[in-house]
């Protein structure tokens, strides 16, 4: 049965979901709070957030919904699984979502779902074959689930389009666009609050501020982003790099080599609650992600959080936000080849050197990304569910 909380029924009760996916970062507690609004859902979370791609100092979250840790004392997946198969087997839900991640607890909850003759959900952003060993070795059993999943739920278009060339029935993908808070991050900040983030960062008011946020690895692409920053040779230009990781070092030998030092700076870990201010600070902000053997970039939540600051975008084409729509090359920022830092010099040169047209992107962004709402992504899944419970 489908619940329409718009239009409630006394007599019919919510759909029961159960929910299991590795962590609820920050990013995502709207999103769960906001489906939780239309079905009685529990989460179940199965990690301490011990991922590679995962800064620990964020931490994760709990919300305004029913859910837990299964971790408890123990570490890893196969310590977890009894504990999550028994919750499984017993609880009375209508379907089953998992997330993409955790190949041992996405093949368990695959298989609970089908003892019990539940509906599987998977969602999952993954839009390119990886091609570590370890992934090359599990695929044939992903793409089985990919196949045979009920319903997919997905971040965007691209990952649509990449589960199609996999054999997926196009009729049971659904597209939920990957959103935020906007009414979070689209708050405004008072001048004073600029000025002190200013004088706390020394920058001049005139600085044109460059802005990138995300860990500092390889497929992040920031060598790129240095190298197109010292050929832009513009006054007055900072660029700010707000995140840590492995090549942080190598990546502060490169600005020193390039000639730039002074004129990059390495901020280090800023908390989510804290990156309005940065976004609202900036004229720019740039994701020059790259394809590697274990990953693209899925997504990358950061434009969001910008676009509601009214930033314009710069991006490779190696970014989800990007190949699903939401980055529009020309419109509200610049969509460029990856691994190209004299495109990249080019298009944070027209944006800097030329104030119409930043702010025209600066007011299509805001446009375009408050359409982009944690209701909109919870529609997605509420078409999957509708779909399953037929």
């Amino acid at each position: 049965m489908r619940y329409d909380s718009d239009c409630p029924n006394p007599s019919v009760p919510p759909s029961s979901i159960a929910f299991i996916t590795n962590i609820c970062p920050h990013y995502r507690v709207k999103t769960f709070e906001t489906l939780a609004k239309h079905y009685a859902v529990k989460y179940y979370f199965f990690s301490k957030g011990s991922e590679w791609y995962w800064t620990k100092k964020h931490r994760v979250r709990l919300g305004n919904f029913e859910g837990e840790y299964l971790y408890g004392a123990k570490r890893g997946q196969l310590a977890v699984l009894p504990a999550l198969l028994k919750k499984l087997w017993t609880q009375d839900c209508d379907v089953i979502i998992k997330c993409i991640n955790g190949k041992v607890i996405l093949s368990a909850a695959y298989i609970v779902a089908r003892l019990r003759r539940k509906p599987f959900v998977l969602w999952t952003g993954v839009w390119q074959t990886l091609q570590t060993p370890f992934h090359r070795l599990i695929f044939p059993a992903t793409r089985f689930i990919y196949r045979h999943s009920d319903a997919i739920v997905v971040y965007g278009e691209h990952v649509k389009r990449y589960l199609i060339g996999q054999g997926v029935e196009p009729s049971k993908v659904f597209v939920a666009r990957h959103a935020v808070d906007n009414q979070l991050y689209s708050s405004p900040i008072a001048d004073r609050e600029l000025c002190r983030l200013r004088e706390r960062l020394h920058l001049e008011r005139t600085d044109r501020v460059i802005l990138y946020v995300g860990r500092l690895e390889e497929e992040k692409g920031v060598t790129y982003l240095i190298d197109a920053f010292e050929k832009l040779h513009l006054s007055g230009s900072i660029l700010l790099l707000v995140g840590d990781g492995r090549e942080k070092e190598h990546l502060q030998r490169l600005a020193r080599d390039r000639g730039v030092e002074s004129n990059v700076r390495f901020l280090g870990y800023v908390s989510p609650e804290e990156m309005t201010s940065y976004y609202a600070l900036s004229y720019v902000l740039v994701l020059p992600s790259i394809s590697t053997s274990r990953t693209k970039e899925p997504w990358g939540l950061v434009v969001n959080e910008a676009m509601n600051q009214g930033l314009p975008v710069i991006s490779t084409e190696a970014v989800g936000a990007a190949a699903g729509g939401l980055i529009q090359d020309g419109v509200n920022g610049f969509v460029l080849a990856e691994r190209n830092s004299d495109t990249l010099a080019e298009s944070l040169s027209r944006i800097l050197t030329d104030p119409e047209l930043r702010d025209r992107m600066s007011h299509n962004a805001r446009k375009t990304i408050a359409d982009w709402s944690n209701e909109r992504m919870v529609a997605g899944f509420r078409e999957a569910i509708a779909f399953v419970l037929r």
